[in-house]
């Protein structure tokens, strides 16, 4: 028997969402890449200093907001696909919402306030 047979016909909705939280990511990202060229803070510094660096809290800000999502990946991935298994319109559906969350937490946290990242996400 294929595996892929064992899966529910509607799964490639969980798939899709996992594919959306990736591209997401990917555009966080590019979003981290850009910020450490406004705010000349170059590899391999991961968060600048404010001793150092005047912009030190804006850029550490999209640089957070990306690591967070980066530290909850692999628990929303394991979830999204066991939970797929059994309900996967009820997983995909509610996994669109956390990245949606996800997008407004980030953009919320990349504004410079952390307190932002609340509002929305």
């Amino acid at each position: 028997m294929d595996p892929i047979e064992l899966l529910p016909r509607e799964y490639g909705y969980v798939i899709l969402v996992l594919v959306l939280y990736s591209f997401l990511n990917m555009w966080m990202a590019f979003q981290v890449g850009k910020a450490r060229k406004k705010y000349k803070v170059f590899y391999p510094t991961l968060y600048a200093l404010e001793s150092e660096n005047k912009d030190a809290k804006l850029f550490n800000c999209v640089q957070r907001g990306h690591q967070n999502s980066l530290e909850m990946m692999p628990m929303f991935f394991a979830m999204l696909l066991l939970g797929g298994l059994r309900h996967p319109l009820v997983s995909a559906g509610l996994g669109l919402l956390y990245v949606v969350g996800r997008y407004f937490y980030f953009t919320g946290y990349a504004t410079g306030d952390p307190n932002n990242r609340l509002k929305l996400g």
